[in-house]
């Protein structure tokens, strides 16, 4: 039995991601039917689907008309959530019935899958509740915010618990349409299809794009002071007792509140905003591994390389070929 895969669509969503997930599930199922494998069935069927009748307008003013809307959906076997440009809101008295339309087919059988920011309004059914997910880096801190029971995978591409999956940024729906052609036909299809499309079937980690971001919309005067000296002084021998004391804080305190304020230990501050650093001139620079191991207040070369790995998923060396703007 044909599966179908249906593409919820909603008034400023992005239409990238929905047409390109159709051209791609078109391809997949135009190779498929060229295989021993099809029996002449396709791979799946693909419908996009309105919270309404009327059509929609994305975000880049481009118009689409759904094929049905979510109440003649009685049964579907996958769900595809859309994507939005900031600013969104997925709490919206008008996205309700579609959020009700998820929970209902998720009860029924059917995995939802979301890609970039799609995973807010998938967090919005309370269905990510106590498992796993992953979502645009540049908006982390504004999930982990608002869905603090989510548990946060933010380094991953692609992310499945169960029948609920996530995936990074922007192009990870790139890495979903293959995860999903794989699940729905074979490997084989699905590398032949990375392979037409020029997609990286191995892509797992969205960490080397992920620019940290340094939390500074709270309203704690000392800490904010603090953030001020450890971005300007980071480089040197700095240490937590002696900016608490500074800021007149105990530095059990101290930690505590920074803490609360960022959603970081200061320790943790410090080495973020070091390899941030290491990043840049690593892209910009013909300094050496060495030598910019030294000028972000690193003397141990190979302390700082597992650091950087950990942080970013690459080697510095990796990550300079990858991103290098200077010869």
């Amino acid at each position: 039995m044909t599966n179908t895969i249906s593409i919820l669509a909603t008034d400023g969503c992005v239409s990238s991601v929905l047409t390109g997930l159709l051209d791609y599930i078109n391809i997949a199922n135009m190779l498929w039917m060229t295989s021993s494998e099809s029996n002449g069935e396709i791979l799946c069927k693909t419908e996009i689907v309105g919270i309404d009748g009327n059509g929609v307008k994305t975000s880049s003013g481009i118009v689409i008309h759904p094929d049905k809307t979510i109440d003649e959906i009685k049964k579907t076997n996958f769900i595809m959530l859309p994507a939005f440009l900031y600013p969104f809101d997925v709490t919206t008295e008008k996205l309700k019935p579609a959020i009700n339309w998820i929970k209902k087919s998720y009860e029924k059988g059917a995995t939802i899958a979301s890609t970039c920011t799609g995973t807010f309004l998938m967090a919005e059914t309370g269905l990510l509740d106590g498992k796993s997910a992953t979502t645009n880096w540049y908006f982390a801190n504004m999930f982990k915010r608002k869905y603090p029971e989510v548990k946060l995978k933010i380094e991953k591409i692609l992310n499945v618990d169960g029948r609920l999956i996530t995936s990074g940024a922007a192009t990870a729906f790139l890495n979903l349409a293959l995860h999903l052609i794989e699940k729905l036909g074979s490997q084989d299809l699905a590398l032949l299809c990375a392979k037409a499309l020029l997609i990286d079937p191995n892509k797992e980690n969205q960490s080397p794009y992920i620019l940290h971001s340094f939390w500074k919309n709270h309203l704690d005067k000392e800490i904010l002071a603090a953030q001020d000296f450890m971005e300007k002084n980071f480089a040197s021998k700095i240490y937590i007792d002696d900016i608490a004391e500074n800021a007149g804080i105990s530095s059990r305190h101290f930690k505590r509140r920074f803490k609360k304020a960022t959603d970081e230990t200061p320790i943790a501050y410090i080495q973020h905003l070091r390899i941030e650093k290491a990043k840049e001139m690593l892209e910009k620079s013909n300094e050496t591994i060495n030598e910019i191991t030294w000028e972000i207040g690193y003397e141990d070369i190979n302390s700082f390389r597992r650091l950087f790995k950990k942080n970013t998923g690459m080697s510095p060396k990796d990550y300079r070929k990858k991103f290098a703007t200077v010869n």
